[in-house]
């Protein structure tokens, strides 16, 4: 099941707790939120948008974006019938018009049908997604540990993960070094890496939007 409750469950912590650390994290943080959506196709496109852009900047043109459409929202044929110049007057870069033009194209072929993406275990999803220029791992992963709420992903390369790891448990690695480190003392945390994550976020007070 991906769905996790908005605390861990007997179960999970049962799991967690074999790792003193994540355990401590977990005791004295807040309960996790259900961020759970089932419009992957908007998800990216505001994953889109709000690249290298702060929180708030991004949420002023994403709200620009989608106001361009009836009912706010910006259906596929609608996002690939829109003239350049009117997606610019948004906020939107000329590569950014381009990839929420390729993510309403994946859209319109049918790659994002709940069916294909429920089929599709995690690895593979994320090969699946970033067939779409302008989405990258990091991205997928992100939809997947929040919109889709699968319990197990461990996005090594986030910054936000390197350096609460590196607080949490004196890591003095860097690079490839670091990221294999990581990777060994997150398999204690199997099959929920995505919920520790969560929380490690949450200790730095780093969650991502």
């Amino acid at each position: 099941m991906n769905y996790f409750p908005d605390y861990p469950s007997s179960d999970v912590m049962a799991v967690l707790a074999k790792d003193p650390v994540i355990a401590g994290i977990i005791a004295g943080g807040r309960p996790l939120k259900s961020s759970r959506s089932e419009d992957l196709y908007f998800k990216l496109l505001g994953s889109i948008v709000s690249q290298q852009l702060s929180t708030k900047a991004a949420a002023t043109i994403f709200k620009r974006f989608t106001a361009l459409f009836p009912d706010n929202y910006p259906h596929p044929h609608l996002v690939q019938q829109t003239p350049d110049e009117i997606l610019r007057s948004a906020g939107l870069s000329g590569q950014k018009i381009g990839y929420v033009r390729n993510v309403a194209a994946f859209a319109a072929a049918g790659n994002l049908e709940h069916a294909t993406i429920d089929a599709l275990e995690d690895e593979a999803l994320i090969n699946h997604l970033t067939q779409i220029k302008g989405v990258g791992r990091w991205t997928v992963e992100m939809l997947l540990m929040f919109a889709l709420e699968r319990p197990d992903v461990f996005p090594v390369d986030d910054l936000g993960i390197q350096n609460a790891m590196k607080k949490h448990y004196d890591l003095e690695e860097t690079g490839k070094a670091l990221r294999q480190k990581m990777q060994q003392l997150a398999e204690n945390w199997r099959p929920y890496r995505t919920i520790a994550s969560k929380y490690l976020w949450q200790s730095l007070d780093n969650m991502p939007k």
